[in-house]
């Protein structure tokens, strides 16, 4: 897929940034919360096709509009840039997931998106790393092993969380043995919605993180497939 320069042709039935009507909210605007959102037909009157929803702080990924506008990724300090330079090496660190988000970024190497061509690449240690991408609730049995796969690499060191479970608590927020999210421990660069989220959404979070894509919206085309 030519991303990011080209349009993007999407499932009629992809579910992207969500909207509620004013109807809906008894007349005022609602407010959306991304990082919470399942993505599931009860939630929203209707799902856009706008894939972008990544943002550098929890707090962007929340909407004071029903339009469901939020504030995008902004690109790492030029400090970073220049330490990575063109690129990223991750630690992935399933910390209580159901397998969804992992699923995504497995897809997100295949032949289709390609991260490897941006210089994104995942890595067996912590050590080899220069962030780490977190998946799942954090539950009771994987704080520890995330805060110490977090210590293990060395600063400055990014922090990728992917899915509603890591921003959120997902579905499982309010359990005993779940947890709701990434711990105020691990410092967050960057928060990517969705259960799971798409790999075009983990994708353009992640190049607008390094600075890749500055602005703008690239056109999402539909078709019935």
């Amino acid at each position: 897929m030519p991303f990011p320069t080209d349009d993007i042709l999407l499932p009629e039935r992809f579910r992207g940034r969500p909207v509620i009507r004013a109807s809906s909210a008894g007349g005022s605007r609602a407010e959306l919360d991304l990082g919470a959102c399942l993505f599931s037909p009860e939630e929203a009157d209707e799902y856009t096709h706008d894939y972008r929803l990544a943002s550098s702080t929890r707090g962007g990924l929340v909407s004071a509009t029903g339009g469901g506008e939020i504030e995008l990724a902004s690109a790492l300090d030029e400090r970073m840039r220049k330490l990575l330079g063109r690129s990223l090496r991750l630690r992935s660190v399933v910390a209580g997931s159901c397998g969804g988000c992992e699923a995504e970024l497995i897809a997100g190497s295949n032949v289709v998106f390609d991260l490897a061509r941006f210089g994104v690449q995942f890595v067996a240690s912590p050590r080899h790393a220069d962030g780490i991408v977190i998946t799942g609730t954090v539950n009771v049995n994987m704080r520890a092993a995330l805060e110490r796969t977090y210590a293990a690499v060395a600063d400055p060191r990014i922090v990728i969380a992917v899915g509603a479970c890591a921003l959120s608590g997902g579905p499982f927020v309010g359990s005993d043995e779940s947890g709701e999210g990434v711990p105020s421990t691990v410092p967050v660069d960057l928060w990517i919605a969705g259960c799971p989220p798409h790999p075009l959404t983990i994708l353009d979070g992640l190049l607008r993180l390094l600075g890749r894509i500055t602005s703008g919206q690239r056109r999402a085309l539909t078709a019935n497939v």
